[in-house]
Order: C-alpha cells, then structure tokens, then sequence
C-alpha cells in the first residue's frame, strides 16, 4: 500500500546569514571605491593645475574610506559575536536535551536544532503528536523555557498589564526561532506544504502550553520571538527514498535567528558612499573643465 503525505505551505521565514551577506556588500563597495581613487590618482598626476585639489579630494575620499573600512570590521565583528552566541545556546539546548534522553543535532552554520525521528516523529500523513512524541514536546518545552530566556531581550512577565523589560544594550540576542515542519517525498506536493505546516503548527502549540511563559520572550521591536513555517517536502535531510529516509525526514526543526540592526548599518554606509560619490565627481569635473582647455 502506497504511503501518502498532506500537506500546505504557510509561516514565512526571514533569510538567515542576515550579516553576511550586509558585510559582503560592504566589502564590494569599498573595492570600487578604491579602484576609482586609483583611477583618478593616475588621471591626475599629469595635471598639475587640479593636482592640488585632486591631492585634497584624495584625501578627502581616503579618510572616507577608512571610515567605510571601519564599518565592515565593525559588522565582521558582530558576525563573529552573534554566531558565537547562538552556538553556545544550540550547545546548551543540546545538553539540557540530552540529558533528558533526547537524541537532536545542532548545524552550528545555520543555526538549526534538528528534532531526530527518536525525539519527534510523525506517522505518514499525519500531523498530530501522539504518544512519545507528545511527551518530549514536553520536554522540549522545558528545557526552552529555561535556556531562551537568557538569550532574549525582552521579557513581558506572566498577567503583566503592559510594561516589557527590555536590555537591548546586553549583547546579540534572538530575533526568532522558527519551528519548522516537514513531509517526506511521497504524495503530492500541494497537500504536503499543509501538513508540513499543521506538524509546525501542532508543535507550537504544545510547546507554548507546556511552557507558556515562552510567549512572553520578546524581540527587539516587541514580537513575539517562536514562529512557525512549513517546508513540505523541499528540505530533506535524507535524499534518498526508501522507508528509513521517508521516517527521518518527517521531523521538525528548531531555526534560531539572532538579532540584526540592518537598517542602521545601512545608511551609514549609503551616508559615506553618497560623500564619496561627490568627492569623485569634483575630481570627473575637474577633470573634464581640464580637457575643455586643451591642456597638453
């Protein structure tokens, strides 16, 4: 008898490697900048009726420079403090979950807390917990409950009427984590981006009612920091198709994203930029004013 898997997409998931892939366009930007101060350097060393003004601009762009240069080891450093964070707390989320006897993997790289078939594991085309599997969400629940906290920066405490405290200033926090569901590959696909998002939905819930005080962690715009997406059958972790690969797919991942201030770092560097941008066009303009001279 054929095994069939339901499912439906939902939840939406942020990009991970947020800086990352902000460094690397800093870094790029830094690059054309300099090749274009070099340009201009050789453009100018023969005209030596703007030469003492190019030898400003140069300047004038070189200490710019180094400002944009502070920016991107500025953001490599809180790459580095951010990823350092999160693996320690996937590390202690591991510990406190094997100690109560539940097999899980951590990807350091990503972020990821990958619930094994041995800790949380779905019948095909079923979404509920049941059994062993409802009984370590309650684990799970658990030790979430005491780890996260010291990882968030907001906190609104149990029946608060309003007030969240929040110690934006204490070091990289969570953004989110999301709860990710799973199919494996039988069945069809429009069906099983439902039930990949009914097991996150179903974990969800049982996490927060076996630990409540989890929705009250908060991120740094005052949200709350669990989500739920659903994957149907497009990440799995084993490719190949057979039973064995089928049962471990059927699983449910925990994603921690850490806090990001994109915005910020981005008009700083857009604000030197711009100033750059206009260094450079001193020096095309000059240049230009120059040539209409007729200079030799």
């Amino acid at each position: 008898m054929a095994i069939t898997e339901d499912t439906e997409h939902a939840g939406s998931e942020e990009g991970e490697n947020y800086f990352i892939s902000m460094t690397d366009m800093m870094v790029g930007v830094l690059f054309i900048f300099i090749i274009m101060l070099m340009v201009f350097a050789l453009d100018f060393r023969t005209k030596t009726d703007v030469q003492e003004d190019a030898i400003e601009v140069a300047r004038e762009v070189a200490r710019k420079l180094d400002a944009m240069s502070g920016q991107v080891r500025s953001a490599i450093a809180t790459v580095d403090a951010s990823q350092q964070v999160r693996r320690q707390l996937l590390q202690d989320i591991e510990s406190q979950l094997r100690a109560e006897g539940l097999n899980v993997q951590i990807d350091e790289q990503n972020g990821v807390l990958r619930l094994t078939e041995d800790a949380v594991r779905f019948e095909p085309s079923r979404s509920d917990l049941a059994g062993r599997a409802r009984s370590n969400v309650d684990k799970i629940a658990r030790v979430l409950d005491r780890v996260l906290p010291a990882y968030t920066a907001c906190h609104v405490a149990e029946g608060a009427a309003g007030g969240t405290a929040c110690q934006p200033g204490a070091g990289p926090s969570l953004e989110t984590v999301f709860i990710e569901g799973h199919t494996d590959s039988t069945g069809e696909d429009g069906t099983n981006w439902q039930l990949s998002t009914e097991r996150a939905v179903n974990t969800y819930r049982a996490i927060v009612a076996g630990a409540p005080r989890l929705r009250g962690l908060r991120n740094l715009r005052g949200e709350e920091i669990l989500s739920v997406s659903g994957y149907a059958s497009t990440r799995p972790i084993d490719p190949t198709e057979s039973r064995e690969a089928w049962a471990r797919n059927r699983r449910i991942d925990l994603r921690f994203v850490m806090e990001v201030d994109n915005r910020r770092r981005l008009e700083e560097i857009r604000t030197l930029t711009d100033e750059m941008k206009q260094q450079i066009d001193r020096l095309t303009a000059a240049s230009a004013a120059r040539a209409g001279k007729g200079a030799p």
